[in-house]
């Protein structure tokens, strides 16, 4: 399953705290993709997965615009 996140316009933390709370309603093996406008997700989202154990799959820029798809492993 695939759940979409729209932190377009938020600032760190909260881009942070909408992922957490969407793996958080998420199974092991689902993926969130999340879109983003604040640059500081960039180096923050690796970090997050690292700390979390889930897996980053892809992060990519468009349009002044990233896009995050992180795999559930476990619940953040």
């Amino acid at each position: 399953m695939e759940i979409r996140v729209n932190a377009k316009g938020l600032q760190c933390p909260g881009p942070l705290l909408q992922l957490s709370n969407a793996v958080k309603s998420a199974q092991a093996g689902d993926r969130v993709l999340i879109e983003v406008s604040d640059f500081g997700f960039k180096k923050d989202i690796d970090k997050w997965c690292k700390k979390t154990g889930n897996t980053l799959i892809s992060l990519d820029e468009k349009d002044s615009i990233l896009s995050a798809v992180v795999e559930v492993v476990r619940k953040a």
